[in-house]
């Protein structure tokens, strides 16, 4: 069983919610439904520099600040807790049944970002977002 491929589709009026949108798509995939992923991002998809925070983010630590509302929470919770309480945690646990949520994620999430290194947005993207450095291989 392979990787799935996932990628941001640029459309007219793409912006940071949009992007928001498909990372809970991506969330979802690997972490509700197990699926092995690879998140492929060039930097011609960088419409705004968020894009690279959220990225930062989920590099540094796997969690998006804010990503899910309420009721997504909620969902999430709902979805994870049996697979949660396989591995021990209490179904009242909700920050434990997150925190199981988001290791999934990290798991089955591989992040490839592809920027070219011609020029100075790469070198300030790397000084700005220091987990493009310390928590990738760059090749």
């Amino acid at each position: 069983n392979g990787y799935k491929c996932f990628q941001i589709e640029l459309t007219r009026g793409y912006n940071y919610e949009s992007f928001h949108e498909d990372l809970k798509k991506l969330y979802q995939m690997t972490g509700v439904q197990s699926q092995d992923t690879v998140f492929l991002f060039t930097d011609t998809q960088i419409v705004v520099e968020e894009f690279l925070e959220d990225i930062n983010n989920m590099l540094n630590s796997g969690e998006v600040p804010n990503l899910f509302a309420p009721d997504e929470y909620e969902a999430i919770i709902a979805a994870v807790r049996p697979k949660a309480k396989e591995h021990g945690i209490a179904e009242g646990d909700r920050d434990g049944i997150f925190s199981h949520f988001i290791s999934r994620v990290q798991e089955r999430l591989h992040i490839v970002i592809c920027m070219s290194p011609v020029g100075d947005a790469f070198r300030s993207r790397c000084r700005m977002f220091p987990s493009l450095v310390n928590c990738c291989t760059i090749d």
